[in-house]
């Protein structure tokens, strides 16, 4: 079933500081599969809009479903129908998100990993073949629709309220305490020398400041702080790459696939996390029945405090961006820029501390501060994800999803300050693009509209949540010892 479309506007959809979203993408792009090469978005974007009248289908929920591979993929949004195929390898937060979306209405996920819709409406205008057929339901048959349509109602309500609109101050007086704190180590160092005793001060407060703009950097990853979205990139970059030297491609590549799929297995990698540990009830039960012992799971909670923790920043965060740096396939999107701001955080160490301490002393200073860190921010980030409901894809709806594989831990000045705010996860996951001194204000709606429709919305205290962490490892493993010992060999 067809009907005519017509263009909108004259294909100028964004304002020309926004268009360089994707086109550092462009220059090595493969030719199409036809032969012809592809034209950069803002070409076929303009070209497509200069058209006079579009034929548009009209698809149900069932043949949209069929189109969920990689190499075919659907989207729904607000009822309109992408093939984002050819624009998966482009997208800026990563293929595997729109793949791990693929054949599903993403109206709601889309709307929440994008700060500023209008920008993306350039790139998504030249991948609309269709809508849904008028009898279809906006979403698919086994959402609850009516939830659906209340939290739709809420996101309205907050952006009304102008919730998602970040406070400059806030931010820069977080990134100044990273910078003090970094500059205060310098000048022990300079005014006190090397001894051991200023070297475990300077380590204190480096450790601090790390941990701390890990927490910048995350909110960097989500926000648009600036109005022009050159200013945004740079200072992401700047505090991911400079400040904490891991890569931004990285992190948001693998980050929005945790907002995207939190909790499911094994689309999120925050839970996908073998063969180092076995989380949930399906992983161990699955490692278990295929006879999988890389280490001995039923210790797992003792590795955890005692090694994993501690490893978690310096050794399976940090060759994690380095391997994606240097991946072949991702060479053309991580290089240069990336490498630069990376190094960059070597070389400022190296700067500052190396007339101290030589380049092997800098290194050592470098790593123990990692070492450090990692505890601290490996408890705060899964104290509220490994406990909670950890499932292969069930495909809910946005709401549901996210409010069932997080949970919050009560807000006080130092819970708030010593976690980044990420003690309040729910809301952050609902909202990932809404500032995080917003999040309070919020949580009292997001907690009605969970008791209307009957969802848990979980508040622990935060030493309840960090041992909560121990209890769901001992708890998966005790699965994988049952399936490891009760099951034969396959």
């Amino acid at each position: 079933m067809m009907f005519e479309e017509k263009p909108e506007g004259n294909g100028s959809l964004v304002d020309e500081n926004q268009l360089d979203l994707g086109a550092k993408h462009q220059a090595n792009r493969k030719p199409a599969a036809s032969g012809r090469a592809k034209l950069p978005a803002r070409q076929e974007a303009n070209a497509k809009c200069g058209l006079p009248r579009k034929s548009i289908s009209m698809y149900t929920w069932q043949e949209i479903q069929r189109h969920n591979q990689e190499t075919d993929q659907w989207l729904v949004i607000n009822r309109k129908v992408y093939d984002v195929t050819g624009w998966a390898d482009r997208h800026p937060g990563g293929r595997l998100v729109l793949n791990h979306c693929a054949g599903e209405d993403a109206t709601d996920v889309f709307r929440a990993m994008h700060p500023d819709p209008d920008i993306v409406q350039l790139y998504l205008k030249p991948l609309l073949i269709g809508e849904l057929a008028p009898k279809e339901p906006n979403q698919e048959r086994n959402k609850n629709s009516q939830l659906v349509e209340d939290f739709q109602e809420l996101r309205r309500t907050l952006e009304t309220l102008n919730m998602f609109n970040a406070n400059l101050g806030f931010f820069f007086l977080h990134l100044a305490q990273v910078l003090i704190l970094e500059a205060l180590a310098w000048v022990i160092v300079w005014h006190f020398g090397s001894g051991w005793l200023i070297t475990i001060l300077i380590s204190f407060l480096l450790t601090v400041a790390q941990a701390q703009g890990l927490f910048l950097q995350h909110d960097m990853g989500h926000l648009s702080i600036f109005k022009k979205s050159k200013w945004n990139r740079l200072m992401q970059v700047f505090v991911i790459g400079h400040l904490k030297g891991f890569s931004a491609k990285w992190w948001n590549n693998r980050h929005f696939q945790h907002h995207v799929k939190t909790n499911i297995y094994p689309k999120d990698p925050d839970v996908d996390v073998g063969p180092f540990f076995v989380v949930g009830d399906l992983q161990p039960v699955k490692y278990g029945k295929n006879k999988v012992k890389h280490i001995n799971y039923e210790k797992q909670h003792l590795y955890f405090c005692t090694v994993g923790a501690a490893l978690f920043v310096p050794v399976y965060l940090n060759l994690d961006s380095i391997r994606a740096m240097y991946c072949r396939r991702s060479w053309e999107h991580f290089f240069p820029q990336d490498i630069a701001w990376v190094s960059s955080f070597y070389i400022r160490y190296f700067i500052t501390f190396g007339p101290f301490y030589g380049i092997f002393g800098t290194l050592v200073l470098i790593y123990l501060v990692k070492l450090l860190e990692s505890p601290w921010v490996a408890y705060v980030t899964q104290m509220s994800h490994i406990p909670m409901k950890i499932s292969i894809e069930e495909k809910q709806d946005w709401f549901s999803s996210q409010v069932l594989a997080t949970c919050n831990v009560e807000q006080s000045f130092f819970n708030d300050w010593f976690t980044g705010h990420l003690n309040l996860q729910i809301e952050h996951h609902l909202f990932p693009t809404m500032p995080r001194h917003n999040y309070h204000k919020v949580a009292p709606l997001v907690k009605s509209l969970c008791a209307k429709h009957g969802l848990p919305y979980v508040n622990k205290p935060i030493l309840k949540a960090f041992g909560d962490i121990i209890r769901a490892l001992k708890k998966s493993a005790a699965l994988w010892m049952d399936a490891y010992y009760s099951h034969p060999e396959t």
